[in-house]
């Protein structure tokens, strides 16, 4: 009982080092997603700082296609995924009835991988330039890339990916086998769901992706030739791989943002959800169809009109079950008594942006029309309609609805309206008119542009609009800070009208979450028990020991061998030296080998030491749990 007594900062960090609670990990996969996020907006804001007027030499062409190549990286890959597992971490096993994941230990090495992929990742700034050819890495453009960019692209994300894989399988895994008693499957949380599917994309997507980035070391490192035309390599190889990820990647990023609309929309009309069935279903058949539309992305390849037809239709199917979610979305809202907190007015505004990225997704489906638009600033104004339209306003939404939930206060309202007033307006002023730009033949990716061409005032407005967005964020860090320093804190139900059992725990949550596994009698199960019982959630079991996992640094110390390791692979085939005083008159051939070694070394002892460890664990006994429970009500 001790753990949960207030301690200092060094106990904090160390407890945090350790942690293996999802509700901890939520926390560090919320932090590090919000400084990546943070970066990602900053490279943003240099792209159109440098665009917004013709000619302007504010970024050299090549420090141009390095803030680009990050910002997409940095956006998709540590900011977005990051910050919808710190919600699926806080959330999901408590919508399921759980104590924890399945597999607390792998949720804490997951997250260590994702943070040392990110920060090798974002080494390459201060050790030679970064990543340079787009974050979608084509071939031809990366083997082209003098410099270690490139490598740190593929060894970052190679080790970041890996811990989202992991944390794909441990999702999937605690869904299926960790759900109370009544949690029948059509009784899931609709966040729960998207998680489920959004996890079995996540396995069977990052592995043609980590196929790729293997391929792409072995050709940089060791001279092989898969992507290389004059070996007999292929570079549209490349283009296979990273899309048959690619596209269920944007699928990854939005179920889990329709989940959490799904779940804020019911709340704030005070209406169950309407048409669970068919968005259950919707839900799935999106995860299937997901698989299906990779080379859309590829139109102008020259696959030939069979290959092209095939994945237009599928384009074109894609839209029908996203199309049933927003109908009943809408459904849900009629009629209802609808309350416009901060949560309420990301999801509101979501819906009509949503809409309007996927018609212009519907318009590129179109495999002739595609040619036209295709490295326009069109597709820019779509994606960013799908991506910032979709997934960052769930994040933000969901940044004030489960803040109550991971920290026992509600983020201010008045500040939170401002912010997304002005977050709204910004988003359509900077995107809404890159559509036009893309139409009047602004091509993508381009350093500058010259006068007179009729680009030079749609960029400013563009950028104006990306301004106002920059400052949306900032005041939301306000509200934060502001909050954790000076709000009340708040009990259980925070919002007066949950619905699902995260809702009915008291604040903060337990340590063990559930005294005694819930008994679920129905969708919805704690409005449920609300508007037919007393407001308690029924236990399923009597009141007994409980048991749960140790602490461990060991997946700190797994991932930071890792780390070490893609030093050495780093440098493994290169001529030049070390950027560090001590060594640099040594060739690095002489030190690489040992450096890639003695991280495998770390990596494998901190496995070994955890496969010889018995480490069973430990249990609250009966009387601690009366205790503990005692003294949080």
């Amino acid at each position: 009982m001790s753990t949960q007594a207030k301690r200092g900062f060094g106990a904090t960090i160390k407890e945090y080092l350790t942690t293996v609670d999802h509700k901890k990990i939520a926390i560090l996969y919320l932090i590090m997603g919000g400084l990546f996020f943070a970066m990602g907006g900053l490279e943003a804001m240099f792209i159109r700082i440098q665009l917004a007027v013709p000619e302007n030499d504010f970024l050299s062409a090549g420090l141009y296609n390095q803030v680009l190549t990050m910002h997409g990286t940095t956006m998709i890959f540590l900011a977005a995924m990051p910050l919808l597992f710190a919600f699926m971490n806080a959330v999901v096993p408590l919508q399921i009835g759980a104590r924890d994941v399945a597999f607390p230990f792998l949720n804490a090495l997951g997250f260590w991988l994702f943070f040392f992929g990110g920060i090798f990742l974002n080494l390459s700034w201060i050790l030679g330039g970064a990543p340079d050819a787009g974050w979608t890495s084509y071939a031809s453009l990366s083997l082209a890339s003098t410099g270690h960019g490139i490598d740190f692209y593929a060894l970052g994300l190679q080790i970041s990916g890996a811990g989202t894989l992991i944390a794909g399988i441990n999702f999937l895994v605690t869904i299926i086998n960790m759900r109370a008693p009544g949690m029948t499957y059509m009784r899931m949380p609709l966040m729960t769901w998207t998680t489920f599917v959004a996890s079995a994309l996540i396995v069977f997507a990052f592995p043609p992706l980590t196929i790729g980035l293997f391929l792409l070391i072995f050709d940089r490192m060791f001279g092989t030739g898969f992507f290389i035309v004059s070996q007999g390599g292929n570079t549209i190889i490349w283009e296979h791989l990273f899309w048959i990820f690619g596209h269920p990647e944007v699928y990854i990023l939005v179920l889990p943002a329709f989940g959490i609309f799904s779940e804020i929309i019911p709340t704030f009309s005070r209406k169950r959800l309407f048409g669970y069935s068919a968005m259950v279903f919707a839900t799935v058949l999106i995860g299937f169809l997901g698989f299906m539309v990779w080379a859309h992305h590829m139109f102008t390849v020259g696959l030939g009109p069979t290959a092209n037809a095939i994945f237009a239709i599928a384009t074109m199917a894609i839209a029908v079950p996203t199309g049933i979610k927003i109908f009943n979305w809408l459904l849900t809202i009629w009629g209802g008594s609808i309350e416009f907190t901060t949560p309420m007015l990301y999801s509101l505004a979501f819906i009509p942006s949503f809409v309007m990225g996927g018609v212009t997704g519907v318009m590129q489906a179109s495999a002739p029309a595609d040619y036209q638009y295709h490295d326009s600033y069109f597709i820019v104004a779509h994606f960013h309609y799908v991506i910032v339209g979709g997934v960052v306003f769930a994040l933000l939404a969901a940044l004030h609805f489960y803040w109550p939930l991971m920290f026992g206060k509600i983020l201010s309202e008045k500040l939170g309206k401002i912010a997304f007033w002005i977050f709204f307006l910004g988003f359509h002023l900077t995107f809404f008119i890159q559509h036009f730009l893309g139409l009047m033949g602004m091509p993508r990716r381009i350093a500058t542009y010259l006068p007179g061409q009729g680009y030079d005032t749609f960029n400013l407005v563009s950028t104006i609009g990306a301004l106002l967005m920059a400052v949306a964020v900032i005041i939301t860090l306000i509200n934060v800070i502001w909050t954790t320093a000076k709000a009340p804190k708040v009990g259980r139900d925070a919002w007066g009208d949950g619905r699902t059992l995260e809702w009915s725990l008291p604040q903060p949550v337990p340590f063990y979450n559930f005294a005694q596994t819930p008994l679920v009698r129905g969708l919805d199960a704690f409005w449920l028990e609300k508007t037919k019982g007393n407001g308690e959630i029924l236990p399923a079991e009597s009141l007994g020991d409980v048991h749960m996992p140790n602490n461990s640094i060991l997946p700190f110390i797994q991932s930071l061998g890792l780390f070490v390791a893609a030093f050495g692979a780093l440098y493994f085939a290169d001529g030049k030296e070390w950027a560090i005083d001590a060594v640099k008159d040594l060739p690095v051939q002489a030190w690489s080998p040992y450096v890639l070694g003695l991280g495998l070394l770390i990596t494998v002892g901190a496995m070994m030491a955890r496969s010889l460890k018995d480490d069973h664990g430990y249990h609250i006994t009966k009387e601690e749990l009366i205790e503990y429970e005692r003294g949080v009500k």
